[in-house]
């Protein structure tokens, strides 16, 4: 089996390390030429100079597996390979891409003849080592061509992947499994907060999420990575309280209003994460402001503003 990878990133990087411990023949192309070229030199993989390089360098039906950002770079890149490719041929988006692009290029691309698959693809840094949990969209003869290398990212060959469903269907599962991963986080990083101010006690909170990892309900991977951190730093001093959010979590808030399914903890959590980005700075001075002139309470002044 041999198969394209374009973007040889974090997660690209090491999928293609993990295909090639398993003797999979990955052609693989990066904008970053020492990126690629690092990884040749570590697990054999192929170096293609451009994506038209690297179909030049597969054959028949080919399979292009992308790990790129979701959005521009990705439609960009799927575009220039319709030029590019053939009847048969596969395309792979393993990128946190919306649920209704990749239904969308799916479409697109059947008209030319050309296979797609949606993966959702979890485990992070850590799935060269422990496999990655694949969720898998498209039509059933595409998926059955792409089984070997799935069975190879998976944890196992016979768990940790599973085909979805049609087209979509796949980023759709990730989309929501990430919403729940947003909860998680947000409920974890809640309780440790409050354990961390308690005056009452002297707690130590590193030891109490290592005593919960052991037969306790709420026991997780999230658990275990939070024990690590506060293992480390149990005062987090040298981290900047500001949370990202990459789109996943936004598009399953949206999806449950447009479905008219409740999802409160998801949404909050995503709140959450929004109000660390200074994007509330003004609804906080402004209430602020409110709570002074009916109450005639006491509003902090801003260093930046003093003469």
């Amino acid at each position: 089996m041999k198969i394209g990878m374009i973007g040889l990133g974090k997660m690209g990087g090491n999928m293609a390390r993990r295909l090639r411990g398993a003797q999979i023949e990955v052609v693989g192309y990066s904008r970053d030429v020492a990126e690629a070229q690092a990884l040749a030199d570590a697990c054999g993989l192929i170096v293609a100079e451009s994506s038209e390089h690297l179909v030049e360098l597969l054959s028949p039906p080919r399979i292009v597996w992308l790990m790129l950002p979701a959005g521009e770079a990705t439609e960009t890149t799927i575009n220039q390979l319709k030029g590019l490719l053939e009847t048969g041929d596969l395309i792979v988006d393993g990128a946190n891409s919306n649920y209704k692009d990749s239904v969308r290029r799916g479409e697109i691309l059947s008209e030319s003849g050309i296979d797609f698959v949606d993966a959702g693809v979890s485990g992070g840094v850590w799935g060269l080592e422990n496999g990655y949990t694949l969720m898998v969209g498209g039509q059933a003869e595409a998926v059955g061509i792409l089984k070997p290398a799935l069975e190879v990212l998976a944890p196992a060959a016979d768990r940790g992947w599973l085909h979805t469903g049609g087209v979509g269907s796949g980023h759709f599962t990730k989309m929501v499994h990430n919403g729940i991963e947003y909860g998680m986080m947000q409920a974890y990083a809640e309780g440790f907060s409050l354990l961390e101010a308690s005056d009452d006690f002297d707690l130590d909170i590193a030891d109490i999420a290592e005593v919960w990892r052991h037969g306790s309900v709420i026991r997780s991977w999230l658990l275990d990575l939070t024990h690590e951190v506060l293992a480390e730093d149990s005062n987090l001093s040298a981290i900047e309280p500001v949370v990202a959010d990459s789109g996943e979590g936004r598009w399953t808030s949206i999806a449950g209003i447009e479905m008219g399914i409740p999802t409160p903890v998801i949404t909050a959590a995503l709140m959450a994460r929004f109000s660390t980005q200074g994007k509330q700075d003004f609804a906080a001075k402004l209430l602020a402001m409110m709570r002074n002139q009916f109450g005639g309470h006491a509003v902090s002044q801003s260093s930046a503003g003093d003469d």
